[in-house]
Formats: C-alpha cells, sequence, structure tokens
C-alpha cells in the first residue's frame, strides 16, 4: 500500500462539519421531544423513545469482534464507525451503538477510544473526557454502597457481616496502581473498623455492568438491590437491599441509564452506553441502547470487546439472553500485524513502535498466524451466526499480504473484506458493507454454548471446551466451595464468565495462535448477582491498571487558544 501521512484524530475531528444533534435523532426516528441536550452535538435520549419505535421494524443486528488482538488493537471501533458510514454510503440506514471509553486508558497507554482518522465519533473530546458523566455515575453509585458497609460496621454490624468476607472494593475512573490495595479504618475509634480492601477501575464495577445489562430503569433498581457485597459468619449473602443502599444508588443512576447520542464524522447516529471491562466482565455496551437501535435503522451495529473468545461469547451467552435478540452477522476484525504477531516472529509492546522488519513485505508471516484467524472464525460459526471478516488495512500493508488473508479466510468458509476507511471514511469501507449486507441475507441458527439449567461447572467446560478449544476444566478445592455455595444459594441458573487473558484464546497469554492440548485452570469463582453472572478467575486478572513510564498523560495539555492537544 502506498504510505502516507494523515492528520491527526483531533485535526481530523475538528474540520469536520456535525449536524445538530436533533437532525442526527430525527434521522433514527426519535422524536425531538425525547431528546435531553448536552450541547449542540450531544444528547441523551428518553427511554419513552423505545416504546414510541416499538412498531418499527426490526433492523439486521450485527455483531463486530476480531481475532485475538495485539496489545496495540486491531481497530475494532474504528472498523464499526466505517461500517456504519459504508453502509450510509450504499443507501442503508445503520445506527451504531458503542461502549463509553474509560478515562484510564485514554490517559495511559491506549488513548482514546472514539476510533481514527476519518471513521470517528464526534466530538472525540467530549467521549474521551467525561461525557455526560455515566461513569462519575457509577462511581459514586459504587462507592456509596461501599460507605454503607463500613458505616454498617462501623455502628454494631446488626446483620453480622463477616468483615473478611466482604468483596464490595472502591472504584475510581483512573489507572492508579498505588490503590490496589489498601486498609481502609485507620486512626481514631470513630474513623471506622480497619480492614484491608483496594480499588478497582470503573470500569471493573459490578454496578456499571448492572448499567450495561438493564432493561428499564425498574430492573435496574432491582439488580442493583440484588448486588452481593459479603457474607454472614454463617454464609448467608448480604446484599445492597439488606443494608438498603439500593434504592439511593439508583437515584444516582437515574439519569445514567439514558443512552447517550452522537455522530460519527460523517454524521451517522452513533448511541454510547456503559462500558464494563472485557476481560472480567461483559465487555458490551447497553441492552437498553440495543432495545433503542434496533428501531431505528436498517442495520443496528454493535462492537464487543477483545476477541471471539471474550466479549462475543459473552455478548452471545449472556447479552443476547438478557435482550432476546440474535445477531443476523458478526464482523471479525483483523489487521497484517495481528496475524504477523500471532505467527509468534514478532513482539509487540504496547506504546513501542512496531518493529521495523515487521512493516516489510511477508506473507509468509501472514500465513504462519493465521490458525488464530481461523479459530475465531469457528466460535462465530459455533454460535450458529455468519462470519465476515474485515481487513482493517494500514497504510504500511502490502497488498499480497492482504490477498493471503483473503486466502486464508476464504479456505475457511467466511466471507471476507478489506478497509480502507481509517483514511477513506466511508468510501473506504464500501466493499465491507456489501458483504456485510449479503451475510445478513443468510439464514441464522443462533444458538448458546450452554442451557440456563446446565450446573456451573458444566456451563464452564462447555466453554473451554465447546468455544476456547480446551482439554477440558481443571477446579481448585477453593473454586470448587465457591460453585457449591453458590449453587446451594440458588444461583446455579445464572450465565457464566470467565476471567482471563485477552491476548491468548487460553488462559496463558504466551500461548498464541489457536493452542491444543491445554486444560483451562480455574483459581477461584466469584459472584457478580446484580449483574446475574457467576465468573472464573483463570491466571491473574488486573482489576486496577497502572500507567506506563510515559502515559498518554504527559502529552495531553490546553494550547494558548484553549484547545485541547495531545488527545488521540
Amino acid at each position: 500500500m502506498t504510505k502516507m501521512t494523515l492528520p491527526t484524530d483531533l485535526e481530523i475531528a475538528r474540520a469536520a462539519a456535525l449536524l445538530p444533534i436533533d437532525q442526527v435523532a430525527a434521522a433514527g426516528g426519535i422524536d425531538a421531544s425525547r431528546v435531553e441536550h448536552h450541547g449542540r452535538h450531544v444528547a441523551k435520549i428518553h427511554l419513552g423513545a423505545i416504546d414510541d419505535l416499538s412498531a418499527c421494524p426490526k433492523a439486521k443486528y450485527v455483531v463486530i469482534t476480531a481475532l485475538t488482538p495485539t496489545p496495540l488493537g486491531e481497530g475494532k471501533t474504528t472498523t464499526a464507525v466505517g461500517l456504519a458510514q459504508g453502509l450510509a454510503r450504499i443507501g442503508r440506514r445503520s445506527m451504531l451503538a458503542l461502549r463509553q471509553p474509560s478515562l484510564g486508558p485514554t490517559f495511559g497507554v491506549k488513548g482514546g477510544a472514539a476510533g481514527g482518522g476519518f471513521s470517528q465519533v464526534l466530538p472525540m473530546e467530549t467521549l474521551n473526557l467525561h461525557l455526560t458523566g455515566d461513569f462519575h455515575a457509577i462511581t459514586t453509585a459504587h462507592d456509596l454502597l461501599a460507605a454503607m458497609i463500613d458505616n454498617h460496621l462501623h455502628h454494631g454490624n446488626e446483620l453480622g457481616i463477616d468483615p473478611h468476607s466482604i468483596s464490595w472494593r472502591r472504584v475510581v475512573d483512573m489507572n492508579d496502581r498505588a490503590l490496589r490495595n489498601i486498609v481502609v479504618g485507620l486512626g481514631a475509634k470513630l474513623d471506622g473498623i480497619p480492614r484491608q480492601s483496594g480499588f478497582d477501575i470503573t470500569a471493573a464495577s459490578e454496578v456499571g455492568v448492572c448499567l450495561a445489562l438493564a432493561t428499564s430503569l425498574r430492573d435496574l433498581r432491582e439488580r442493583l438491590g440484588r448486588i452481593v457485597i459479603g457474607y454472614t459468619r454463617d454464609r448467608r449473602p448480604v446484599t445492597a437491599e439488606d443494608l438498603k443502599a439500593a434504592g439511593s444508588m439508583t437515584v444516582i443512576m437515574r439519569e445514567a441509564i439514558k443512552p447517550n447520542l452522537m455522530q460519527t464524522t460523517e454524521n451517522t447516529p452513533v448511541l454510547i452506553h456503559a462500558g464494563p471491562f472485557g476481560n472480567i466482565a461483559t465487555g458490551n455496551s447497553s441492552v437498553i441502547a440495543d432495545q433503542l437501535g434496533i428501531r431505528t435503522s436498517d442495520y443496528l451495529l454493535t462492537e464487543a470487546g477483545f476477541g471471539a473468545d471474550m466479549g462475543a461469547e459473552r455478548f452471545f451467552n449472556v447479552k443476547c439472553r438478557v435482550s432476546g435478540l440474535h445477531p443476523d452477522a458478526a464482523v471479525l476484525v483483523t489487521t497484517v500485524r495481528a496475524l504477523k504477531t500471532h505467527s509468534g516472529r514478532y513482539k509487540v509492546v504496547a506504546g513501542k513502535p512496531l518493529p521495523p522488519e515487521m512493516l516489510e513485505d511477508n506473507p509468509d508471516d501472514v500465513r504462519a498466524g493465521a490458525d488464530n484467524l481461523r479459530k475465531h472464525i469457528e466460535i462465530v460459526r459455533g454460535f450458529g451466526v455468519a462470519p465476515v471478516v474485515a481487513i482493517n488495512v494500514f497504510p504500511t500493508d502490502h497488498e499480497d499480504e492482504i490477498s493471503a488473508i483473503r486466502e486464508i479466510a476464504e479456505q475457511a468458509g467466511a466471507r471476507v473484506a478489506a478497509s480502507t476507511h481509517v483514511v477513506d471514511g466511508g468510501e473506504g469501507a464500501l466493499e465491507l458493507a456489501r458483504v456485510v449486507e449479503e451475510a445478513c441475507g443468510e439464514q441464522t441458527d443462533f444458538r448458546f454454548s450452554y442451557e440456563e439449567q446446565d450446573s456451573i461447572e458444566t456451563k464452564l467446560h462447555k466453554v473451554a471446551t465447546g468455544v476456547y478449544g480446551a482439554d477440558g476444566v481443571e477446579f481448585t478445592v477453593q473454586a470448587r466451595k465457591d460453585v457449591a455455595l453458590f449453587e446451594e444459594l440458588g444461583y446455579g441458573n445464572l450465565p457464566v464468565v470467565i476471567a482471563k487473558t485477552h491476548l491468548s484464546i487460553s488462559h496463558d497469554p504466551a500461548l498464541r495462535g489457536a493452542p491444543t492440548g491445554w486444560t483451562l485452570p480455574v483459581r477461584e469463582v466469584r459472584l457478580a448477582a446484580g449483574a446475574g453472572y457467576v465468573y472464573a478467575i483463570c491466571g491473574e486478572m488486573r482489576t486496577m491498571p497502572g500507567l506506563g513510564k510515559h502515559p498518554a498523560a504527559e502529552r495531553i495539555d490546553i494550547d494558548e487558544n484553549g484547545e485541547i492537544v495531545g488527545l488521540f
């Protein structure tokens, strides 16, 4: 491909001609009375719009996922934006539903999460910096519950909570490793009961997952009430309802439950709502946004976090169970650099340039990493959904490398399209748009990996073997005790989430490609009763990231005109 220099994302964003948000809403059939303005180009949508549109036909439903990502990511968001714009250029209306970015990664290594180049969500500064405050509401509601737990202990512990069983930590929307493990209650007697605790990043909060999976304000209230914060000494669960905290938490979340409406660089509508972690939580935007979006367009596009083994598996097995919506197609984003990374011949480090030799023309390196892409195609087909491989083309890619990916995908039975949406916007995604439209015309046979009545161990086994390709699951003694307790307490019918690395289909980030001959080790199993699932911990999981030596925060500033610089 021809090398070229693009303006920065921020420069492109500021040069774009944005429509008033009322016009963006009207394009989706959303009545102006349901649009609550947050400036000229951002709005919250009142949930009454869902009922208003209930008689409208349902859109085709497309999930955007990826192969196992490199530490740099493969551009799912920008591909989703490009696809939305490409569909508009072939005369199809689309609505895009995405997660809200976390401030922690924005100021850390990753930078912003608004897409890139000529395929962005705008205003990108607003999206990446607070938006309408939903994450702050999650933080406040979460920490209110934490404060009420410690207040309850201080005033005599009437519920008989075992302090050592308390799993509800505090959260803050920032990467801060120094807060991972702390002791609260130090000082005088009036300062509380000393106990060990810590902070997670807000995107790891169960309150955020409750928001993502809620179907209404009442459902959110009930989910928040079901949150289990710990146990009594005789192992009875203690909930937010028991602490009389759920009502106030819901009041804090009353505005946050409304989806946020924005637009792309080419004025196609975007719903931004919720942003749970993709490694320990569901990694998907909200059910409510999908309930709204499915009636506003010809195509509803939504992105799932990380690879098809992570966010897409939870999209299928968890989110689709709650929403009742089933996808018509799945877009698998891949890149030349990702397949070269999965060849095992190169080391890619977040925040550092690619090795120079990785940019050289070498289709054999692409083929050497192809097993990972084949496995993700197999994963999508395992849910009865048609896969479309989208090659996110970089200017440094070579034609024969792109041809090699086409050959790999077609031999695996998937449709495939190359897309230059970063450089060319919707024009660069025309092939992808047409191929996705074709895939959505295929008859689907959607199916879950497991049934609700399966035991927790059976569900975990079915995901590990049927999705990941493991030989089986190995439970520690503690994990089996956890499972037995949850089933005894009546939580055995909940879906499961497997908390593992996103850098491998397995639990081990060093296992590249499509590893075989391995067993999934389950160290412990935890309960997210409010969100509505149990989750198995496989390997070491960080719920509070740290900043690198030179985080993005060092580059972000305000210039002499009061404009933001350094954000990307």
